[in-house]
Parts: C-alpha cells; structure tokens; sequence
C-alpha cells in the first residue's frame, strides 16, 4: 500500500520509511503541510501519517483541511502531547487514530494494521474468499490445508486486489498503490509480481484475471 509521510524530523523519518518498507508499503515523505498537498494533488494514499508541529504550520490545521475538502484518506497523527484534551481534539478533528511520541515501532505497525482493517470493513484480521484465507499479520494464504507465505509486495499486491474482487486494475493504478515516487520501476514489474502471486494461488479457484489493454482482476470462481 501506498503511504504519505508528513514528518520534520529527518532520522525519524528515514527510519519509518525503512520500517514501512519492510512490511512491503510504498512511502512518500515530506516535511511540510505544502509537500504534502502538492503530493495530495497528483497521488492517491491509503493511509497518511501525520505529524503535529511541523515548519508551516500546526498539523491539526492540515488535518481539518483535509476532512473539509472530504477527502477519507485515513490519517494517524504522531504527537508528543499526550493530555486527554489534546487527544480529545485529535480526534474530533478527524484523525483516525494517534500515536504518542516517543514510540515503538512495533506498536506503530500494529495501528496501522488496525487503521486499514477498518478501513477495508473487516473487523477480524484473517480475511476469506472463496476457497482461501489471507492472514496480513502472517502474510500467508491458507488454501485448503495448505498454508503458503506471501513475500512483501506480493502480500500488497493481494491487499490490493481482495479489497475489490472483480475491480480491474491497471498497471498505472498498481504501480502508484506498490511503489513511492522515490523508486525507480521497471516496465514489467506488475506482471512479475502478478506472476509470482499467481503461483501462489495454483490449486484455488481464486485467480488473478488479465484483461488485455485493461489490466489486472481477482476473481473468485
């Protein structure tokens, strides 16, 4: 998935890009209120983490921009004010969900799994289709009684396509939602990774569609 880091603390940032990247998300940083609504402009994210103080401004006044223009990009802000009434106001003012700094990593990733499980509407963490079960927290697939594990990019390419079973995709749209701008992409590396997942999927009935010209579909019989 695809991610837009709005952070002023240069290490910090680097590391949550190295420690999102690992889990196989795309990640886009800026270190301004105006970075990141040029980047809001021109790309569509599935999740935005969000810092307070930051050069131009409160990160508050961008998030209330952001849920007036009504834009439902879940956002999670990162803050150092920990008072129930700042949390309180957080909230109120859209965000999704907040994290205290200093925090661990570990509990970051885990807000985030929970942030994009409800955003998806499920509200358990294993997800089924058809003859198979998906487990993000394990990054395997369970068809039959065989369990098969899911490299990173292969597990966000089927975050992708299970989220709309029978939506085609096109390589354009998955290019943005699996890499950041800072990437360098090859032409073929949809349908390698397309590939790599298809075998995975050998012995469900699951499988994914290439529509010639179109692009990409899961389908489920």
């Amino acid at each position: 998935m695809r991610f837009l880091l709005i952070e002023d603390t240069a290490d910090l940032a680097r590391a949550l890009k190295d420690v999102l990247a690992l889990d196989g998300h795309a990640v886009d940083w800026v270190a301004t209120m105006t970075g990141a609504d040029d980047c809001l402009a021109t790309t569509t994210y599935d999740l935005i983490l969000l810092d307070i103080t930051l050069p131009d401004g409160d990160g508050r006044s961008f998030l209330r921009r952001h849920r007036q223009a009504r834009r439902d990009t879940p956002v999670i802000v990162m803050t150092a004010r920990s008072a129930v009434a700042d949390r309180v106001d957080l909230l109120d003012s859209g965000a999704d969900d907040y994290i205290t700094k200093p925090f661990d990593f570990a509990e970051l990733e885990a807000r985030v799994r929970a942030v994009l499980r409800r955003r998806g509407g499920a509200a358990e963490t294993v997800r089924r289709y058809a003859d198979l079960s998906f487990n993000p927290l394990t990054a395997t697939l369970t068809i039959g009684s065989e369990t098969r594990e899911l490299r990173n990019r292969e597990m966000r390419l089927f975050e992708i396509l299970l989220a709309a079973p029978e939506r085609i995709f096109s390589k354009d749209q998955l290019c943005d939602r699996l890499f950041s701008h800072s990437e360098s992409v090859s032409d073929n590396a949809i349908e390698v990774y397309v590939g790599r997942l298809r075998k995975k999927l050998l012995g469900s009935c699951v499988r994914i569609e290439t529509l010639r010209g179109l692009g990409y579909r899961l389908i489920g019989a």
